[in-house]
């Protein structure tokens, strides 16, 4: 310009402009870039800043979880749909006109049924099952352990309370299995173990080829009508998976008609492997109840919660804490605090908050109507349980 000033258009930083401009090494204009930083911030800005980055952090503490179950749908595809079979059923109708129904061959025979199962401490519910297959069991198999699968230690319940079940002593094969109480272990390899040794009870009972296998845990019960049609019926797969309606906590709160875990095979020697995981890609529908954590006692519900494979979901101590799992149960709500495990957002949105109650007890286990004074907790309208 004329008056003899120069004119520069890019612009500085009076702030920072003493200590940006300095030589020297990488670390120190990297350290300087930083106090040049800092000292552009106002006092305000310190104060959000450290309030908001640990609010962040325990927030994702608490909740990190949470958003991990809800954007399941970006990171895994639902497993492969089943293979739904119509199940018809009424008690004025044949076997024949049934197993036509539905496409299969009457049998001039019915086949044996072993039921096997897992023992930990589930009485009331292994009554209900076990009362419910009475007529059509031909042996009753059970394994406890005195470990759980997180290797805890566990009395032997069912032998405490074995003359409880006098009504299936003729029919009995019972064993036990000492853990191996190795903490801090996988969950799923003590289970395993356990499923290994029933696999061998099983055999040790007597089953023979073609005769059928029930493969379920003890609150996931089938029909007895549903047991009665397939081991009087031939033309269904070997394998064949049994669709259940899945409840929580009791039959007050129907959660959906997704359990498909228990399944029933045509026993094969060298070939039938006792398990808890999909094993076929047929489901036979509305072939009984799965109750999940329907227990009478809070104090059985912590034993579970500690105990089971997935008791990495206790997070928190006051998890445990009993008024509330009392409050929980009675609202409806998760005993894990967790969003629900689905494959769509739509059905993750849909089941979100509190089980909507069911005043229906139609189509129940029949001895759990049959003592229904006895087994009143597990009926609609009776959401609090004992201490225990």
């Amino acid at each position: 310009m004329s008056d003899g000033y120069s004119y520069s258009s890019k612009k500085t930083d009076d702030i920072c402009e003493d200590v940006c401009a300095q030589d020297g090494s990488r670390a120190a204009k990297a350290l300087s870039r930083v106090r040049c930083l800092l000292r552009g911030l106002d006092f305000k800005t310190y104060i959000l800043f450290f309030t908001l980055v640990p609010l962040l952090i325990f927030g994702a503490y608490l909740h990190g979880q949470k958003l991990t179950y809800f954007l399941r749908p970006l990171w895994q595809s639902p497993p492969k749909p089943f293979h739904t079979l119509p199940h018809y059923h009424h008690v004025n109708v044949s076997m024949q006109t049934l197993c036509a129904l539905h496409g299969w061959t009457h049998r001039d025979t019915p086949r044996r049924v072993f039921d096997a199962v897992l023992f930990s401490n589930e009485v009331d519910m292994l009554t209900i099952r076990w009362k419910e297959l009475h007529p059509y069991v031909t042996q009753f198999v059970i394994l406890e352990s005195n470990s759980t699968f997180t290797g805890l230690a566990k009395p032997l319940v069912f032998a405490a309370n074995r003359e409880n079940f006098n009504f299936v002593e003729p029919r009995l094969t019972y064993g036990n299995v000492g853990g191996r109480f190795k903490r801090g272990e996988n969950p799923f390899v003590e289970e395993a173990y356990q499923r290994i040794a029933l696999d061998q009870l099983i055999r040790l009972a007597g089953i023979q080829e073609d005769d059928l296998l029930i493969m379920s845990d003890v609150d996931e019960i089938p029909s007895a009508h549903t047991i009665n049609l397939l081991r009087w019926c031939d033309g269904y797969p070997p394998v064949l998976h049994l669709q259940l309606k899945n409840y929580l906590y009791s039959f007050e709160y129907y959660v959906d008609s997704k359990s498909w875990r228990g399944s029933v095979h045509r026993y094969k020697p060298g070939k039938t492997r006792y398990a808890h995981f999909r094993q076929g890609d047929v489901l036979l529908a509305d072939s009984g109840w799965h109750c999940s954590f329907c227990f009478r006692r809070i104090s059985e519900f912590v034993f579970k919660m500690k105990a089971y494979s997935h008791n990495d979901r206790v997070r928190f101590s006051h998890y445990l804490n009993p008024k509330r799992i009392q409050d929980v149960i009675c609202r409806g709500t998760d005993l894990f605090d967790m969003i629900p495990e689905e494959y769509t957002f739509r059905e993750i949105i849909g089941k979100l908050g509190p089980i909507p109650r069911s005043y229906s007890a139609v189509h129940l286990p029949s001895h759990l109507i049959e003592k229904a004074e006895s087994y009143k907790y597990l009926l609609p309208g009776n959401c609090v349980r004992e201490s225990g």
